[in-house]
């Protein structure tokens, strides 16, 4: 019986496991996708496993619904240190090692989570969209009458075009709400459909709208389909550093899986 934890961050949710002991089959893809199915398994975006780490509070290994290894993930990143906090391995501070390298972070009493992410250095902005990779690859398309957009067919084609391939890339369609506020929906690949949240996705954005100058604050507001995030961030040159993504994470529910 292998015990799990369910957690979300916006509406992005994940199947949570301790593997502090390493007795869960990594390798095993067709596990790792059964658990996340949502009629046949625990269901979720993605499965996260929490690891210990020389030097680290603890090592973040994250796939995809679809069983494989992925890069990294903004909301389930704010998930795994709430999970650290509740299996007692940190506090409120933390640093831990992910794929895409060391970040840090801070959770307080009510479970919002502000996680360092990467610095970026490169922001491709053509004319009707921006590419840039804030721990995992990001198209950002600006469009009009986004409730109404098909997220889906238009991002799974941009997903699958030969513009990305053969790795492909997470998809980000955005409309302004507002001064240094704006509203989008993901298309994610691993998932392969549209998420209630990406957190890589919503520090892309903001990162890509302050570059094409349609933001003038280094705190943007993102509101995502599952609730709303935060993006701060400095930029020195053509550098964006100390880039910090804040949002809640919460724990949803505890159960025993028969494998």
């Amino acid at each position: 019986m292998l015990k799990f934890y369910k957690y979300q961050g916006t509406g992005n949710d994940f199947v949570m496991i301790d593997n502090r002991d390493l007795k869960f089959p990594k390798k095993d893809v067709s596990l790792v996708n059964l658990l996340c199915d949502r009629k046949f398994g625990v269901g979720a975006d993605g499965l996260i496993l929490l690891e210990q780490a020389e030097g680290y509070d603890f090592r973040m290994v994250y796939y995809n619904a679809d069983g494989n290894e992925s890069t990294m993930c903004g909301n389930g990143g704010r998930c795994i240190v709430a999970f650290a906090k509740h299996l007692g391995v940190i506090k409120e501070e933390c640093c831990f090692i992910a794929v895409d390298g060391e970040h840090k972070a801070r959770i307080d009493e009510d479970n919002l989570v502000s996680l360092q992410m990467i610095d970026v250095d490169q922001v491709l902005v053509e004319k009707k969209y921006s590419f840039l990779n804030t721990g995992s690859p990001h198209h950002v398309q600006v469009v009009r009458e986004l409730d109404r957009y098909n997220v889906y067919a238009k991002g799974k084609g941009i997903r699958e075009s030969d513009l990305y391939a053969p790795e492909g890339t997470n998809v980000n369609f955005v409309e302004q709400e507002g001064p240094n506020r704006f509203r989008i929906r993901t298309y994610e690949r691993g998932v392969e459909d549209e998420t209630l949240s990406c957190g890589t996705g919503a520090t892309a954005v903001a990162i890509a709208m302050y570059e094409q100058g349609k933001a003038d604050s280094t705190t943007i507001a993102i509101e995502v389909e599952g609730g709303d995030l935060m993006i701060s961030f400095s930029k020195e040159g053509d550098k964006y550093q100390n880039v910090y993504l804040t949002g809640s994470a919460t724990f949803v529910f505890e159960g025993g899986f028969n494998i």
